[in-house]
């Protein structure tokens, strides 16, 4: 599966998430040709800081292959994944993350997250997670456009 059709999954989620009030990221996660899950944070309706977009789609994908190690999966998510996230991807043993807008994007659009990419984060690591930036970057940006003008929560 292309990079470029799972990001526009991972769009498609968040605008679903955004709709239901939640905040605007979405990941998708693929082995092969099969989509093995694509989410949406939903940090807010289940008041669980940690259910960002990349940990519930890896929820999910483990749910759906009964794995915890996902080896040979590509994950595409709007946002740069944060510390957390990030590690739980490498975790996942997920071979590539592609992502579009950065930690930087989120900040001027009012999230908190931490200064560290995740490019950073990989190589002080050692891990063998491949990181590919800037997939998709305007559209993935243009959901805090579309969050920003709705009703929401704060930034989280």
């Amino acid at each position: 599966m292309e990079p470029e059709q799972m990001m526009q999954m991972a769009i498609d989620v968040a605008r679903r998430g955004i709709t239901d009030g939640q905040s605007p990221f979405g990941c998708a996660i693929a082995r092969d040709d099969q989509v093995l899950s694509a989410r949406h944070n939903t940090v807010w309706g289940t008041t669980d800081i940690t259910a960002h977009a990349e940990v519930n789609a890896l929820r999910a994908a483990c749910q759906q292959t009964g794995e915890i190690v996902l080896s040979g999966s590509v994950a595409a998510t709007t946002c740069e994944p944060c510390p957390m996230c990030i590690s739980a991807l490498h975790w996942a043993r997920i071979d590539t993350v592609f992502f579009g807008a950065s930690i930087a994007d989120a900040a001027q659009a009012g999230f908190n997250g931490l200064n560290v990419t995740s490019q950073q984060l990989v190589t002080l690591g050692g891990s063998p997670l491949r990181v590919v930036a800037g997939l998709m970057a305007a559209e993935c940006r243009r959901l805090f456009e579309e969050w920003l003008q709705g009703p929401r929560q704060q930034a989280n």
